[in-house]
């Protein structure tokens, strides 16, 4: 009489059930990504425009420049290490005057911006 060996090895519906979990964590988390890089790179955007505020504040206060007048981009940039920032999406930014607030294409203003 033949003998037959138990064969180690995963059998095909554990092998469906394992498949069908990972394709289900899948369809949950990779929304969820997108969505946080989307952020990340708002949060970003947000940040280089308050950096160009403030530099162009300090840029007035060091130069003399009277209240409301807008500083070159070039005298601004000068006050931020690193050069003149970049948008995490490629919009521009627009510089502000003393005491206003500078925006993005993409992005809006810092009071009230925009997810891309």
């Amino acid at each position: 009489m033949k003998r037959f060996k138990k064969s180690k090895g995963f059998t095909l519906v554990e092998i469906m059930i394992v498949v069908a979990i990972i394709g289900l964590l899948a369809a949950i988390a990779i929304p969820n990504l997108i969505k946080a890089r989307s952020v990340s790179r708002m949060n970003a955007c947000i940040n280089n425009m308050r950096l160009i505020e403030h530099a162009t504040e300090q840029a007035a206060l060091e130069l003399g420049t009277a209240s409301g007048a807008t500083p070159a981009a070039a005298t601004v940039n000068s006050y931020i290490k690193g050069g003149a920032p970049t948008c995490p999406v490629g919009g521009t930014y627009t510089y502000p005057a003393t005491g206003g607030t500078a925006s993005c294409s993409q992005h809006g203003s810092i009071a009230t911006p925009t997810q891309v």
